[in-house]
C-alpha cells in the first residue's frame, strides 16, 4: 500500500480531464501531472523529425532523443521538449491527428509509463490520462473514469481551438477527430482506454466545472488524513 496519495483521472478526449485535474491538485495541495502532453510531445518530436512509427528501430532511436520536463505556474502544466516550451503547439490539429497514433505505440507507451511511474513514487499527485488508473497507477486510491457525450465534447475542443487562435479546423473537423480517437484509444493493443473496475464513472455532459470538482473533492476526502 503505498503512502502517498495518487488521483487517477482517465476518460475519453474532450470530457475536461485535465480541467478537473488541474483544480483538484490546487484545491488539494497535489503536484498535477499530465500525461496526455507527454505523448503529444513525443507526437510533435515524431512529426518534426519525420519518424517512421512503424519501424522500431527508428522509434528506439527518437525516443533517446527526447527529454521532457513540466514546470508549473498556478497549476498550469508546461511542458518542454528538449527544453523548448510547445504547450500550445502540441494541442494543434496536426498533433491531435497523430497523437493517438503514436500513442498506442508500445515502445512509447512502455517509456512514458516508467516516466510516470518514476514521478508518482513518493509524492501525492494528480495525473490525468488513458490508462492511469489502469496501467500506470493500478493501486491509486482514487480513481475517477470521465465521459460527456460526444456533441459536447465536439463543442468543447472546438470553442479551445477557436480561443487559441485557430480559424481554420472545423467543428465537423473536431467531431471526426474526436470519433477517430475514440475509436483508436478503446481498440489499440497497448494499454487501451478502458474503465477500472474500482474507478468512479464522472458524466459531465450536464455539469458546471465548479459541480464536477465538489463531487470529486468529496471522493477523494474520504481518502484523505483526518
Amino acid at each position: 500500500m503505498r503512502k502517498n496519495l495518487v488521483i487517477a483521472i482517465d476518460g475519453y478526449s474532450s470530457c475536461g480531464k485535465s480541467t478537473l485535474a488541474k483544480a483538484l491538485a490546487k484545491k488539494l495541495g497535489f503536484i498535477y501531472i499530465d500525461s496526455g502532453s507527454m505523448y503529444r510531445a513525443v507526437t510533435l518530436f515524431f512529426l518534426r523529425n519525420n519518424v517512421d512509427i512503424s519501424n522500431p528501430e527508428a522509434v528506439k532511436d527518437a525516443l533517446q532523443h527526447i527529454e521532457l520536463n513540466f514546470h508549473s505556474r498556478d497549476y498550469e502544466s508546461h511542458i518542454t521538449l528538449n527544453g523548448e516550451e510547445v504547450s500550445d503547439e502540441i494541442r494543434q490539429m496536426p498533433v491531435s491527428e497523430k497523437v493517438s497514433e503514436v500513442s498506442a505505440n508500445k515502445l512509447v507507451r512502455q517509456e512514458m509509463v516508467k516516466q510516470q511511474q518514476r514521478m508518482g513514487k513518493s509524492k501525492n499527485i494528480v495525473m490525468d490520462g488513458r490508462d492511469i488508473g489502469t496501467t500506470v497507477f493500478a493501486d491509486a486510491q482514487v480513481k475517477f473514469f470521465m465521459t460527456a457525450d460526444p456533441k459536447i465534447r465536439a463543442e468543447r475542443r472546438f470553442k479551445e481551438l477557436q480561443s487559441k487562435g485557430d480559424t481554420t479546423t472545423s467543428l465537423e473537423d473536431v467531431f471526426e477527430n474526436l470519433a477517430h480517437r475514440d475509436y483508436a484509444d478503446t481498440t489499440r493493443a497497448e494499454s487501451p482506454l478502458t474503465r477500472a473496475e474500482d474507478a468512479i464513472i464522472l458524466d459531465n455532459t450536464e455539469l458546471t466545472q465548479e459541480e464536477q470538482l465538489n463531487f470529486a473533492l468529496e471522493q477523494a476526502h474520504q481518502h484523505l488524513p483526518v
